[in-house]
């Protein structure tokens, strides 16, 4: 009989965050999958979880996928981790979960926290329609190009995007969708979480005196839609 396939969601920032079911996911696999060992190693430290660890991240994940794959099907459990949030998500873990459905192998989702809905939720614009666009391209003009496809959405973006990017991020922004409202947020459930809602000329004005640290989320409506969301009418 095979083994499971767990696709767990860990604490993007604060340790505690982080169910009773993945912690007892966790306990049980034979195996823990991770983006980087040192980081998942804190967490299992954390909560006194001992588990032999496999590196699967961006450049190894499909050299590693076969063997993971011989394991499941050899009747091992292997828990899939992040180094925060839910896997898959702008994070490895598609190829292998991919490949263990090819091969009819089961996979199952142990629910998590992922940042993306985190600063959606904390932006104060509409949530009732978002679509998320992970990291924007790396070249400048594969960036640009993909802004001006977003300038015409009417659902509000979420973006990722790193300490080293975010500034020229804003910036191209501001040239190709105006200076429209937008709620950056950076190192969400850390203590030093923070969220900086205004204009992008007045984030910009901000991190230019506070330079970016930490990860970051971009929020943002391109068309800068008014609504009233479902539940806040008056009867």
């Amino acid at each position: 009989m095979s083994g499971t396939l767990y696709i767990v969601g860990t604490p993007v920032g604060n340790l505690q965050d982080i169910t009773l079911r993945a912690l007892d996911t966790l306990k049980t696999v034979d195996v823990i999958a991770c983006e980087d060992t040192r980081q998942t190693a804190k967490l299992l430290a954390r909560h006194e979880i001992r588990k032999p660890l496999v590196s699967l991240h961006d450049h190894n994940e499909r050299s590693h996928t076969p063997l993971l794959l011989e394991r499941l099907k050899a009747g091992a459990s292997i828990a899939l981790v992040s180094d925060g949030g839910t896997p898959l998500i702008s994070d490895p873990g598609w190829f292998l979960v991919r490949k263990a459905l090819d091969e009819q192998l089961p996979v199952s989702w142990i629910p998590g926290p992922t940042a993306l809905i985190g600063a959606l939720v904390l932006s104060g614009l509409p949530t009732e329609r978002f679509v998320f666009e992970g990291f924007l391209p790396a070249k400048p003009g594969a960036r640009r190009k993909r802004l001006e496809t977003l300038s015409k959405e009417p659902r509000t973006v979420v973006l990722y995007e790193s300490p080293y990017r975010v500034m020229k991020t804003l910036q191209e922004m501001r040239e190709v969708l105006g200076d429209i409202p937008v709620a950056v947020s950076r190192e969400l459930t850390k203590m030093f979480e923070n969220v900086q809602r205004g204009t992008i000329s007045e984030v910009v004005a901000h991190f230019e005196s506070h330079p970016p640290r930490g990860e970051f989320v971009l929020v943002f409506q391109p068309t800068n839609r008014q609504t009233d969301q479902p539940g806040n009418l008056d009867a």
